[in-house]
């Protein structure tokens, strides 16, 4: 799949609603049938099992055991404020309730909607696994920030962006969102950063990801949860992401 003209149906893909994988070594999601990952994984010494963030088979990463009794997808855009606000009350108190006891496991795929949102999980997947959820959750907490550097560029700038070669697009979309001193005070080197902004391969991975989430799942917007390999429903009139979310963890878990 080629980036450049994927970077107009990725401004396409702005439109969407923001809304309210079995070999040797591999675990496989209850429900699912696909391996989630392709290494065998052991339990962590201090039992703890948020400490244990390993790449799946999809493209994503799954904090927690795979083996769990659940496991949780949420497939989230960086550019989506509803993701932000899921991020802000519900991840932590998933984490520290259900993914720590190995209840839970908890996947984040990325749903690219635009060049913008794209660019910004090239930067949250730079530094692997163990980065990913520290960097995608600092991005969440300063998606105001940024979010509004980007909503200032004219319409010649975004013209000038997709006349660019593809491995220079993402580049330029991070320079002017301040992503790469961003993520150099987090422990992403510009020169690492550059490297993954270039990265063809990655991206063609994140677009085939938000594609999948569509033929597999039929997925309608962000942020969007499968729970043992069932699309959940959008929450009711009058609760949170978090709120209706739980409920259908505990049922799952038979709490």
């Amino acid at each position: 799949m080629k980036t450049k003209p994927f970077l107009t149906s990725l401004t396409a893909l702005a439109l969407a609603a923001c809304n309210s994988d079995k070999p040797t070594g591999t675990s496989t999601s209850a429900g699912s049938g696909e391996p989630l990952v392709t290494q065998p994984v052991e339990r962590p010494a201090n039992g703890d099992w948020s400490t244990v963030v390993t790449p799946t088979t999809a493209g994503g990463f799954l904090m927690g055991d795979p083996k769990a009794k659940v496991q949780l997808i949420e497939f989230g855009s960086m550019t989506c404020p509803a993701c932000g606000q899921f991020d802000e009350t519900g991840v932590q108190p998933l984490i520290d309730k259900y993914v720590k006891t190995g209840q839970v496991g908890f996947e984040f795929r990325n749903y690219v909607r635009d060049p913008f949102d794209l660019a910004a999980a090239l930067v949250a997947r730079c530094n692997g696994a163990q980065g990913f959820f520290p960097l995608t959750r600092a991005l969440y907490k300063d998606q105001a920030n940024w979010l509004q550097r980007l909503s200032n560029i004219s319409p010649e700038q975004q013209q000038a962006l997709q006349n660019l070669p593809p491995q220079q697009q993402f580049l330029e979309v991070a320079k002017l969102a301040g992503f790469q001193q961003w993520a150099a005070m987090r422990g992403v080197p510009t020169a690492k950063s550059t490297s993954c902004l270039s990265n063809e391969q990655e991206v063609n991975r994140l677009v085939q990801m938000t594609s999948d989430a569509g033929s597999q799942f039929d997925v309608p917007g962000t942020p969007s949860f499968v729970i043992n390999g069932k699309l959940v429903d959008p929450p009711e009139r009058g609760k949170s992401n978090w709120e209706s979310l739980e409920a259908k963890l505990r049922a799952a878990l038979g709490s």
